[in-house]
């Protein structure tokens, strides 16, 4: 089985009961998958320690988030992106963070010191926190961090964000290295939050060409989301040859999700996660690094999450959720739960399909004429 990474600890990455990013998420997740029969052992992480936040993070940065985590005022918090409404600041926050970068740090050093090729770290993928600044309810950047740590071990890495936000934190902190490749598909930044990711964004230096964005229409289902992936992370995969993927399976391009525009079901995230998979044994000898990500539909993100842990271990995907697991969340949250693990078909529901499609199509191509003087 693949090694799951978890910690109670992670629990405590929480900015209070009215907050999008709740710990309800993966608590469902594990629940799900009990109530399926599947005994879920874990492995327990140890947290970060403060040189491993130093790889990518200023040290008058990690001073603040340290300081508002023992409760202390910081007068200038808000110009670094803490005690905002998005990233609240609470007590703890630094010990919760690095409990995250450290099970994301453990499961790559699973990979580089071969125990293992697929892992799933359930927790982290906090991708818009950046050097010195935090954004978008992250706090350290765990992704950049365990990247980091695997080039240092002779592993390029090629890092697959599928959140539906732009994974610009990751983005920014590797933008010259050229021993990192990243790629992010993303409702356009003109349309969502963080408003980055655009196609010109290709890195500097020697990371020129190596930084790729799939910017894509508002309600993009799930038919033109496929088309463009395999028109272009195939191609990007072939020509830079990593050693292992780093993959951010945020669940918020759900279409049930409240937080963004486009449009995919379980089904097309189950076409995504085998892709991934398969991609992962064509090109990198099976190693690839699952962590979670954004995902803020309790209808939709557990179901997705699981569905990754069935995939990674190919186990089969059941036509129907538990009863009794339903029963359960649907009290709890007070809103009723699917009784199935696939969405229905929503295609006849999705306005302007055929426009949207021909402009992501637009969108990949371009994306490609602009790397190739690079690839060759």
């Amino acid at each position: 089985m693949a090694p799951v990474i978890f910690h109670p600890g992670y629990r405590s990455y929480a900015f209070g009961d009215d907050h999008p990013f709740s710990p309800r998420r993966v608590d469902m997740v594990f629940e799900l998958l009990a109530a399926l029969g599947h005994d879920v052992r874990t492995e327990a992480p140890t947290p970060a320690t403060r040189a491993d936040l130093l790889d990518v993070h200023d040290d008058y940065y990690v001073r603040r988030v340290e300081a508002l985590s023992a409760g202390e005022v910081v007068a200038d918090c808000e110009d670094y992106g803490l005690g905002t409404p998005d990233t609240p600041a609470f007590r703890g926050m630094d010990e919760a963070g690095r409990w995250l970068v450290g099970g994301t740090l453990h499961a790559a050093r699973l990979i580089s010191e071969g125990g293992a090729r697929r892992v799933l770290q359930l927790g982290g993928g906090l991708h818009h926190a950046r050097r010195n600044f935090a954004s978008g309810f992250c706090i350290y950047n765990d992704l950049a961090i365990a990247i980091r740590d695997l080039v240092r071990k002779g592993l390029w890495v090629a890092y697959l964000d599928i959140d539906v936000h732009h994974g610009d934190g990751v983005q920014q902190i590797l933008f010259e290295d050229g021993r990192a490749m990243t790629v992010s598909l993303h409702e356009s930044g003109g349309y969502l939050f963080p408003g980055t990711g655009e196609i010109h964004e290709l890195g500097s230096g020697v990371g020129l060409g190596l930084k790729l964005n799939l910017p894509l229409e508002p309600f993009t289902e799930g038919t033109s989301y496929l088309e463009v992936f395999d028109e272009v992370v195939p191609a990007a995969l072939r020509h830079f040859s990593p050693g292992v993927l780093v993959v951010q399976a945020g669940a918020d391009a759900h279409f049930d999700d409240p937080l963004a525009d486009l449009m995919l079901t379980t089904r097309d995230y189950e076409a995504i996660f085998r892709r991934i998979l398969d991609l992962a044994d064509r090109y990198a000898a099976g190693r690839v690094l699952f962590t979670l990500g954004g995902g803020y539909s309790f209808r939709a993100a557990p179901r997705v999450w699981t569905l990754l842990y069935l995939l990674m271990n190919d186990l089969p995907v059941p036509r129907d959720l538990p009863a009794e697991w339903r029963g359960k969340w649907t009290r709890i949250l007070d809103q009723p739960l699917p009784s199935t693990f696939h969405d229905p078909d929503i295609s006849a529901i999705l306005p302007k399909r055929e426009e949207t499609a021909a402009r992501n199509r637009q969108v990949a191509r371009r994306l490609l004429d602009a790397t190739s003087p690079y690839w060759l």
